[in-house]
């Protein structure tokens, strides 16, 4: 691998895969990043990437469902490899605006390994991020494995479910090189505030309503982002051509459970003013459409083939996401006010 291809760089997980892959793997390549910079796409994210690397990192804005643009791209960085994030991601979103997860989520992954087939002579892998969404729901019992039937129940999830088989089927049709991931619940720096965590933390430190779905008893396993990003570069490195790999954290919580566990942090960090704890502002909201009960994923595999675990348990992970919110104030302000939005016109003006 020479030169990788990151597609959706200025996300939450990708942001955090090429800080890992620059700064702490042993990868000793370039980097291409190409983001459409939605609204989750923040490139403030890679701003000291950016000043640390110059020769090995490189961001050009573009959509993924452009392919003369992509194909460009192919040709000037002698793309050899794939990392696959891009994707819009939200299922609420998706409740509401499907079509934008149909184009995105399978038309872009489509034009990408079209162009990978057509350099399949040069290309390496096409690793694709996917989510344990695709499985569906369990019930009280049981975990995902690799060979879990797929039961996708909201639009996201079946756009990603569509973009895995297209991933597979280019394997056992055009022989190209492939590994897939599938993830649990990521949590940690960059996360858009959109996402459960860090609302609940945003919410908490500005004493606003922590709204929970339903009774609050919605299972899911959460993974620390940077022990995700180790897992993919593993797997990128080391995987069986042609292979899935679940990548869970071990950590099946309730979904109040979680909440409780960021005020209660919040509250040992940073007292509240008032003296009253953060728990208080707990409500529970109607459930949306289609919301999966319960989600856990079995990694043995990662662990036994790959020698993977994840270094953070919940407890660390979190204390870790929170500190980083309360240290980047300004990037939070930002991101909420839609000032960065702005910083993107005047900075990647006719790009």
């Amino acid at each position: 691998m020479n030169t990788i291809l990151v597609t959706g760089g200025f996300g939450f997980i990708g942001a955090n895969f090429i800080h890992y892959l620059l700064t702490e793997s042993d990868f000793p390549g370039q980097v291409v990043n190409v983001d459409k910079l939605t609204y989750a796409g923040n490139p403030e994210n890679l701003k000291k990437i950016e000043e640390q690397f110059p020769d090995r990192y490189h961001f050009i804005k573009t959509d993924i469902c452009d392919r003369a643009s992509i194909a460009n791209i192919f040709e000037k960085y002698e793309i050899d490899t794939i990392c696959h994030f891009a994707a819009e991601s939200h299922v609420d979103r998706s409740i509401v605006q499907p079509g934008a997860f149909i184009k995105t989520n399978i038309d872009g992954t489509f034009n990408l390994l079209e162009l990978a087939k057509m350099r399949k002579d040069q290309m390496v892998l096409f690793h694709h991020v996917s989510t344990d969404e695709v499985y569906g729901t369990l019930g009280k019992s049981g975990f995902f494995m690799e060979d879990t039937p797929y039961r996708p129940n909201s639009p996201y999830a079946a756009s990603k479910a569509a973009s895995d088989h297209l991933v597979r089927a280019y394997n056992k049709t055009y022989a190209l090189p492939v590994t897939i991931s599938n993830c649990s619940n990521n949590y940690g720096p960059f996360q858009f505030p959109e996402k459960l965590i860090p609302l609940m933390i945003l919410n908490a430190l500005e004493g606003k309503s922590l709204p929970v779905y339903g009774d609050g008893r919605h299972i899911r396993d959460w993974l620390y982002v940077k022990d995700h990003c180790r897992a993919v570069w593993m797997i990128m490195k080391y995987g069986i051509r042609g292979g899935t790999y679940n990548i869970g954290g071990r950590c099946e919580m309730y979904n109040i459970d979680v909440v409780n566990s960021v005020c209660d942090l919040l509250d040992e960090i940073l007292p509240p003013s008032d003296g009253r704890p953060r728990r208080n502002l707990i409500c529970f909201t109607k459930d949306r459409p289609g919301h999966d009960r319960r989600y856990a994923i079995d990694c043995s595999k990662l662990e036994t083939e790959l020698e993977w675990a994840p270094e953070e348990s919940f407890e660390t992970g979190l204390k870790k996401t929170i500190q980083w919110y309360l240290e980047n104030k300004e990037w939070i302000e930002r991101v909420k006010s839609g000032a960065y939005m702005e910083w993107i016109e005047k900075h990647y003006e006719g790009i």
